[in-house]
Protein backbone atom coordinates (compact mmCIF):
# COMPACT_ATOMS: atom_id res chain seq x y z
CA UNK A 1 0.00 0.00 0.00
CA UNK A 2 1.58 3.50 -0.73
CA UNK A 3 2.15 5.95 1.56
CA UNK A 4 -0.57 8.40 2.29
CA UNK A 5 -0.18 12.00 2.02
CA UNK A 6 -1.37 14.17 3.98
CA UNK A 7 -2.34 17.77 3.82
CA UNK A 8 -2.21 20.84 6.08
CA UNK A 9 -3.38 24.00 5.03
CA UNK A 10 -5.61 26.78 5.38
CA UNK A 11 -7.61 28.41 2.57
CA UNK A 12 -6.41 31.61 3.32
CA UNK A 13 -2.70 30.67 3.15
CA UNK A 14 0.23 29.58 0.90
CA UNK A 15 -1.51 26.20 1.34
CA UNK A 16 -3.90 27.31 -2.24
CA UNK A 17 -0.12 27.13 -3.85
CA UNK A 18 0.42 23.50 -2.24
CA UNK A 19 -3.05 22.46 -2.61
CA UNK A 20 -2.77 23.52 -6.64
CA UNK A 21 0.46 21.40 -7.12
CA UNK A 22 -1.51 18.47 -5.39
CA UNK A 23 -4.41 18.66 -7.85
CA UNK A 24 -1.91 18.48 -10.34
CA UNK A 25 0.05 15.48 -9.28
CA UNK A 26 -3.69 13.84 -9.64
CA UNK A 27 -2.69 11.52 -6.14
CA UNK A 28 -5.06 11.09 -3.63
CA UNK A 29 -4.89 13.23 -0.64
CA UNK A 30 -6.31 13.76 3.00
CA UNK A 31 -6.67 17.93 3.92
CA UNK A 32 -6.57 18.38 7.27
CA UNK A 33 -7.80 22.22 7.51
CA UNK A 34 -5.93 24.37 10.19
CA UNK A 35 -7.01 27.37 12.36
CA UNK A 36 -4.67 30.69 12.91
CA UNK A 37 -3.74 31.12 16.40
CA UNK A 38 -5.77 27.21 17.33
CA UNK A 39 -4.27 24.08 15.34
CA UNK A 40 -1.76 25.61 13.87
CA UNK A 41 0.02 26.21 17.12
CA UNK A 42 -0.95 22.85 18.51
CA UNK A 43 1.58 20.72 20.17
CA UNK A 44 0.44 18.11 17.45
CA UNK A 45 0.94 20.35 14.71
CA UNK A 46 4.70 21.65 15.94
CA UNK A 47 6.07 18.47 16.24
CA UNK A 48 4.98 18.09 12.04
CA UNK A 49 6.16 21.97 11.52
CA UNK A 50 7.62 23.64 14.33
CA UNK A 51 6.96 27.32 12.72
CA UNK A 52 3.31 26.79 13.34
CA UNK A 53 2.18 27.92 9.58
CA UNK A 54 1.33 25.82 6.82
CA UNK A 55 1.15 24.44 4.48
CA UNK A 56 2.84 21.14 5.65
CA UNK A 57 2.61 17.34 3.97
CA UNK A 58 3.26 14.10 5.37
CA UNK A 59 4.19 11.68 2.91
CA UNK A 60 4.75 8.50 4.69
CA UNK A 61 7.62 9.09 6.96
CA UNK A 62 8.74 12.27 5.13
CA UNK A 63 7.61 15.87 5.98
CA UNK A 64 7.67 18.87 3.85
CA UNK A 65 7.19 22.18 4.37
CA UNK A 66 7.15 25.57 2.33
CA UNK A 67 5.45 25.89 -0.89
CA UNK A 68 8.13 25.64 -2.84
CA UNK A 69 9.76 23.10 -1.71
CA UNK A 70 6.23 20.80 -1.90
CA UNK A 71 5.66 21.89 -5.14
CA UNK A 72 9.44 20.32 -5.99
CA UNK A 73 8.92 17.25 -4.03
CA UNK A 74 5.42 16.03 -5.34
CA UNK A 75 7.10 16.68 -9.13
CA UNK A 76 10.24 14.27 -8.01
CA UNK A 77 7.73 11.79 -5.80
CA UNK A 78 5.55 11.53 -8.76
CA UNK A 79 7.38 11.42 -11.90
CA UNK A 80 4.53 10.28 -13.88
CA UNK A 81 2.52 13.55 -13.81
CA UNK A 82 5.46 15.35 -15.75
CA UNK A 83 6.10 18.16 -13.57
CA UNK A 84 9.80 18.54 -13.54
CA UNK A 85 12.85 17.38 -15.78
CA UNK A 86 14.29 14.53 -14.88
CA UNK A 87 17.66 14.79 -13.28
CA UNK A 88 20.15 14.64 -15.85
CA UNK A 89 18.34 16.41 -18.12
CA UNK A 90 19.64 20.22 -18.54
CA UNK A 91 15.96 21.55 -18.58
CA UNK A 92 16.34 21.07 -14.67
CA UNK A 93 18.74 24.19 -14.51
CA UNK A 94 15.88 26.61 -15.83
CA UNK A 95 13.26 25.14 -13.68
CA UNK A 96 15.55 24.96 -10.57
CA UNK A 97 16.13 28.54 -11.06
CA UNK A 98 12.83 30.33 -11.89
CA UNK A 99 11.29 28.01 -8.76
CA UNK A 100 13.92 29.44 -6.46
CA UNK A 101 14.07 32.73 -7.68
CA UNK A 102 10.03 33.10 -6.86
CA UNK A 103 10.46 31.72 -3.06
CA UNK A 104 13.40 34.22 -2.51
CA UNK A 105 13.88 37.18 -4.57
CA UNK A 106 10.43 37.60 -6.19
CA UNK A 107 8.76 36.55 -2.86
CA UNK A 108 11.37 39.14 -0.58
CA UNK A 109 10.63 42.15 -2.95
CA UNK A 110 6.99 41.97 -3.32
CA UNK A 111 6.84 41.74 0.51
CA UNK A 112 9.62 44.37 1.56
CA UNK A 113 7.38 46.53 -1.35
CA UNK A 114 3.68 45.75 0.65
CA UNK A 115 5.30 46.90 3.99
CA UNK A 116 6.77 49.98 3.05
CA UNK A 117 10.37 48.70 3.06
CA UNK A 118 12.33 51.20 1.22
CA UNK A 119 16.26 49.61 0.30
CA UNK A 120 18.31 53.18 -0.76
CA UNK A 121 20.47 52.40 -3.46
CA UNK A 122 23.88 52.13 -1.99
CA UNK A 123 22.47 49.32 0.47
CA UNK A 124 21.12 47.00 -2.62
CA UNK A 125 24.12 44.66 -2.51
CA UNK A 126 22.94 43.61 1.01
CA UNK A 127 19.33 42.16 -0.37
CA UNK A 128 19.33 39.45 -2.12
CA UNK A 129 16.85 41.03 -4.73
CA UNK A 130 18.53 44.38 -5.22
CA UNK A 131 15.33 46.17 -6.28
CA UNK A 132 11.90 45.71 -7.03
CA UNK A 133 12.16 47.15 -10.41
CA UNK A 134 15.16 44.58 -11.26
CA UNK A 135 13.12 41.67 -9.70
CA UNK A 136 9.91 42.63 -11.91
CA UNK A 137 12.03 42.87 -15.03
CA UNK A 138 13.54 39.55 -14.78
CA UNK A 139 10.62 37.94 -14.16
CA UNK A 140 9.20 39.74 -17.18
CA UNK A 141 12.00 38.40 -19.20
CA UNK A 142 11.52 34.98 -18.11
CA UNK A 143 8.29 35.00 -18.89
CA UNK A 144 8.06 36.63 -22.49
CA UNK A 145 8.85 33.81 -24.63
CA UNK A 146 6.29 31.96 -23.36
CA UNK A 147 4.25 30.01 -22.96
CA UNK A 148 6.03 28.73 -19.77
CA UNK A 149 8.68 28.73 -18.01
CA UNK A 150 10.28 26.03 -20.09
CA UNK A 151 8.82 26.86 -23.61
CA UNK A 152 5.79 25.03 -23.99
CA UNK A 153 6.76 22.74 -21.24
CA UNK A 154 4.50 22.86 -18.20
CA UNK A 155 6.42 22.05 -14.55
CA UNK A 156 5.99 22.96 -10.92
CA UNK A 157 7.95 25.83 -11.33
CA UNK A 158 4.55 27.25 -13.06
CA UNK A 159 2.55 26.54 -10.32
CA UNK A 160 4.80 28.08 -8.32
CA UNK A 161 5.74 31.35 -9.91
CA UNK A 162 2.13 31.52 -11.47
CA UNK A 163 0.59 31.48 -7.79
CA UNK A 164 2.96 34.28 -6.95
CA UNK A 165 1.69 36.17 -9.67
CA UNK A 166 -1.65 35.65 -9.11
CA UNK A 167 -1.75 36.75 -5.70
CA UNK A 168 0.19 39.71 -6.57
CA UNK A 169 -2.03 40.79 -9.50
CA UNK A 170 -5.37 40.09 -6.81
CA UNK A 171 -3.51 42.06 -4.43
CA UNK A 172 -1.88 44.93 -6.40
CA UNK A 173 1.37 44.09 -5.13
CA UNK A 174 2.74 42.93 -8.62
CA UNK A 175 2.32 45.52 -11.49
CA UNK A 176 -0.52 44.72 -14.17
CA UNK A 177 1.75 44.59 -16.82
CA UNK A 178 0.14 42.25 -20.52
CA UNK A 179 2.88 39.31 -19.86
CA UNK A 180 1.70 39.08 -16.17
CA UNK A 181 -1.33 38.74 -17.02
CA UNK A 182 -1.63 36.65 -20.03
CA UNK A 183 0.68 34.36 -17.76
CA UNK A 184 -1.83 34.14 -14.80
CA UNK A 185 -5.01 34.07 -16.89
CA UNK A 186 -3.18 30.87 -18.70
CA UNK A 187 -2.49 29.39 -15.75
CA UNK A 188 -6.05 29.93 -14.17
CA UNK A 189 -7.75 28.10 -17.30
CA UNK A 190 -5.95 24.67 -15.83
CA UNK A 191 -8.79 22.05 -15.19
CA UNK A 192 -6.68 21.43 -11.80
CA UNK A 193 -5.85 25.28 -10.60
CA UNK A 194 -9.80 25.51 -11.43
CA UNK A 195 -9.94 22.64 -8.97
CA UNK A 196 -8.17 23.78 -6.14
CA UNK A 197 -9.59 27.52 -5.75
CA UNK A 198 -13.39 25.84 -6.09
CA UNK A 199 -12.01 23.28 -2.65
CA UNK A 200 -10.26 26.39 -0.93
CA UNK A 201 -13.06 28.77 -2.14
CA UNK A 202 -15.85 26.67 -0.70
CA UNK A 203 -13.84 26.12 2.52
CA UNK A 204 -13.87 29.73 2.61
CA UNK A 205 -17.64 30.15 2.32
CA UNK A 206 -17.72 27.54 5.39
CA UNK A 207 -17.49 28.97 9.03
CA UNK A 208 -14.61 27.57 10.72
CA UNK A 209 -15.57 25.03 13.38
Amino acid sequence: MADELVFYTNPMSRGRIARWMLEEVGQPYRAEILTYGGTMKSPDYLAINPMGKVPALVHGTTVVTEAAAICAYLADAFPEAGLAPAPGDRARGPYYRWLFFAAGPLEAAVTDRAMGVQVPPEQRRMVGYGSFDEVMAALEGALTPGPYLLGERFSAADVYVGAQIGFGLQFGSIPRRPVFEAYAARLQGRPAAQRAAALDDALMATPAP
